[in-house]
């Protein structure tokens, strides 16, 4: 995915028998941010950031929606666990991964795996990448990434 790039086309489950789309984000902007798996340290870390600053996202009009392939039934336990406030979407076939780019080669303790780059992605209300955080750090991320939206809203006003 690139700057200027139109979100790709999905349907994915979220929690229960919800989904979420991307003609859902139609209208609205969008912080999609990719995570490798629920309830270890970093990624919660970053979802609880994400949560505590929702309310300052849903005031300038952003929906945040969290990605990984846990099962929705994972991402239910996710949420509650944490009492997060953030949206999360089931990528369990790694389809949506694959259409961002952050289902890649990653090396652990010397062996290397595929998995999910921690990755932000920052669409407007037309569906267009306006700026990408890619090999993530948790720390201050969800901060950066609201200053971003807020310089991304004045340059369209």
């Amino acid at each position: 995915m690139q700057i200027g790039d139109q979100i790709p086309r999905f349907n994915l489950p979220t929690l229960s028998d919800q989904s979420l789309s991307n003609d859902d984000l139609s209208g609205s902007w969008s912080v999609i941010y990719f995570y490798p798996k629920d309830n270890t340290p970093g990624c919660t870390k970053e979802a609880i950031a994400f949560s505590e600053n929702i309310e300052e996202f849903k005031s300038l009009g952003a929906r945040v929606i969290g990605v990984s392939a846990d099962s929705p039934k994972k991402h239910e336990n996710f949420i509650n666990k944490h009492d997060l406030s953030v949206e999360l979407i089931s990528d369990e076939d790694k389809s949506l991964c694959e259409a961002f780019g952050v289902w890649v080669e990653k090396k652990l303790y010397g062996k290397v795996h595929m998995g999910i780059e921690r990755a932000t992605f920052l669409f407007d209300p037309t569906g267009t990448l306006k700026d990408v955080w890619r090999k993530v750090k948790v720390t201050g991320h969800a901060e950066d990434v609201l200053s971003a939206l807020r310089k991304q809203i004045e340059l369209t006003n």
